[in-house]
């Protein structure tokens, strides 16, 4: 007999999931696996059988509210927070006339939000432009530990991270994961511009 604690509903033999079952089952399994765990150790966590989380990993099984409780529990996020990860799918294209553009007049920073930030994702995409002269320090990044991967496209750039400078020339590019203040310096006449990647710890 089937554990009705542990298991809502089983798909057809065979059958793929689809939907937001099948987006539960893929950040599931990405949650386990970003913290290293073997299916024996979060069984071991959670009081569900090593068996179930692999079925409920490949979406052959859809968890009750108890399970999907216990395993929020030990990924340490509420279950509306793990809901609104898996909520709707991204959308594929973001049409350019889409893409939020923000000004700073006063620091000469024009951002564009070229792959915006959506819940069931953990990189963006930004495009940044600092006209000649700009200078723009932060004093703390919004998520410790943000990684960011910046390739100059034009003009010339120094960032400062960590309490280090690094000058970047047209084809550059700089990695790193900001832990403290950060700047950034357009150098030279012309404008500055760079593709930025941002993904989430």
């Amino acid at each position: 007999m089937r554990n009705t604690q542990e298991v809502r509903a089983a798909a057809p033999e065979g059958a793929a999931p689809v939907g937001l079952e099948a987006r539960l089952a893929a950040r599931l399994g990405a949650l386990r696996l970003e913290r290293e765990w073997s299916l024996e150790e979060l069984s071991a966590r959670t009081g569900v059988s090593r068996s179930t989380l692999s079925r409920l990993e490949r979406g052959e099984l859809s968890p009750t509210a108890t399970m999907l409780g216990r395993l929020c529990s030990a990924y340490e996020r509420t279950m509306s927070q793990l809901l609104a990860e898996v909520e709707s799918e991204p959308p594929r294209v973001v049409p350019a006339a889409r893409q939020a553009v923000w000004r700073d007049e006063d620091s000469g920073f024009v951002r564009r939000s070229v792959s915006p930030p959506h819940p069931a994702l953990r990189g963006e995409l930004v495009e940044g432009v600092l006209r000649p002269g700009a200078d723009i320090p932060y004093e703390a990044p919004p998520v410790p530990g943000l990684e960011q991967h910046l390739w100059l496209l034009s003009g010339a750039l120094e960032v400062t991270t960590e309490g280090a400078a690094y000058r970047l020339r047209e084809g550059d590019c700089l990695r790193f994961r900001v832990w403290g203040p950060t700047r950034f310096r357009c150098l030279g006449e012309a404008e500055a511009r760079y593709a930025l990647v941002v993904i989430l710890p």
